[in-house]
């Protein structure tokens, strides 16, 4: 399912970017190469046809260094996806666990679980493409960059399936806002921000699946998204010299690191969970809310 959504984001970049004009010429037998490139197909990443079909018309050569790139990213594909997420996805948060679990500590593990097994789940397929992508002559673009060892929220997800988060703000977020800035009403510049934030991460949500979990998941992260941003602003604008000697540079890191990892970690109440009802109780429990 998810491999044949990402098919449908290269055809609708192509449709898009043939409309403005600013496509290359390419053959029948280059565009099928290019949607139905098999390492990319089932989870990404992304790849422009621009930048793709210059290396399907000239590949890389094999030299031992690439055979060695290559090897390493696949054994280190396999063992993120057929060793590390499947060991999670058994302490993982689930429906059923919810009701069984009286420990709110527990249930934070249990969705801290959850969030490093999707990590790995995810980075790993994109290990395996783009390791089987250079043996084919094909430098396949990165899709995950340690996103939670960044210290705020946009970093995360500027590290986490970086070609699907491109294709959402070069094609929704940018263009949305650029319609919201040039209509005759004159919206206040945070409240584009905000709309542009909270839409991009519904849409990416619903990507998902439409329920009324995936629309809250999206909903959560792009309300953290902007009061991040907004929060961001307002220190930089007040305490200027915050985190100017090394110490205090490196506490704000660690500290920005583990609450970025939190309110992430908190959406995937919404992500993995099947009914609002059984989120906001994981939720009631984490906190000890009867």
């Amino acid at each position: 399912m998810v491999g044949l959504l990402l098919h449908r984001f290269r055809l609708l970049h192509t449709i898009r970017d043939r409309q403005t004009g600013v496509l290359p010429a390419v053959g029948l037998a280059e565009y099928i190469n290019y949607v139905i490139f098999f390492p990319a197909f089932v989870a990404g990443p992304i790849d422009r046809l621009e930048r793709f079909i210059k290396e399907l018309r000239s590949p890389l050569p094999l030299k031992n260094e690439d055979w060695l790139f290559a090897g390493q990213r696949l054994a280190m594909g396999l063992f993120k996806k057929f060793f590390m997420a499947d060991l999670l996805a058994l302490i993982s948060v689930k429906d059923v666990l919810v009701d069984q679990t009286l420990s709110g500590g527990w249930l934070w593990l249990t969705l801290c679980a959850y969030s490093f097994r999707v990590y790995f789940d995810f980075s790993g397929y994109t290990d395996i493409a783009i390791g089987m992508g250079r043996l084919m002559g094909i430098r396949l673009p990165e899709n995950f960059a340690s996103p939670f060892l960044k210290s705020n929220l946009t970093q995360l997800w500027n590290s986490w399936h970086i070609t699907l988060t491109q294709w959402f703000r070069s094609y929704f977020f940018f263009p949305f806002t650029r319609l919201l800035r040039s209509s005759n009403r004159s919206l206040p510049q945070g409240l584009i921000i905000f709309l542009g934030q909270i839409g991009t991460m519904l849409l990416i949500g619903m990507w998902h699946g439409i329920t009324w979990n995936y629309a809250l998941w999206g909903l959560w992260q792009g309300l953290g998204l902007f009061l991040q941003n907004r929060w961001s602003e307002f220190i930089h604008r007040r305490y200027p010299n915050l985190g100017a000697s090394p110490v205090s540079r490196g506490l704000l890191q660690i500290g920005g690191i583990l609450l970025t990892f939190s309110y992430f970690t908190f959406g995937i109440a919404f992500f993995a969970l099947s009914t609002p009802q059984l989120s906001f109780e994981a939720i009631r429990k984490i906190f000890g809310i009867s």
